[in-house]
């Protein structure tokens, strides 16, 4: 089953994480939308998915479920081919903590990584 994710494709950390994800996704499980394409709104809206502006986080789909934040990030190392797998021992972690964690990293990111006009993500 194909799985969708849908990241912010103006992110220089969230194109960098996508193009890690389709090296690693032997598989070919995932394909990726941006979440400022028409496709991206067309899937939130169809999945009823509410984003706040300052929500900064991926959706992961799989089917008829989404998961955002950490969850989706280790939802989708499980998937991966090397040791990223291992990293979903993580998922013991209380959510808060690890969601804690995971949006402060997405507050800053444009401050620490930068920002493009352009996804430059070769989507699949």
């Amino acid at each position: 089953m194909q799985h969708i994710i849908l990241f912010d494709g103006e992110c220089v950390l969230c194109n960098w994480a996508a193009k890690f994800v389709l090296t690693r996704d032997k598989n070919k499980q995932f394909s990726f939308v941006s979440l400022q394409s028409e496709e991206g709104k067309n899937i939130l809206s169809s999945m009823n998915i509410v984003l706040k502006k300052d929500d900064e986080t991926i959706i992961l789909v799989e089917g008829n479920h989404w998961y955002t934040h950490s969850k989706a990030a280790l939802r989708i190392s499980k998937s991966l081919s090397g040791l990223w797998p291992l990293f979903y021992v993580f998922i013991i972690i209380p959510s808060p903590v690890r969601d804690l964690v995971y949006r402060f990293i997405g507050r800053h990111r444009y401050q620490w990584f930068g920002k493009v006009n352009t996804c430059d993500v070769q989507l699949k």
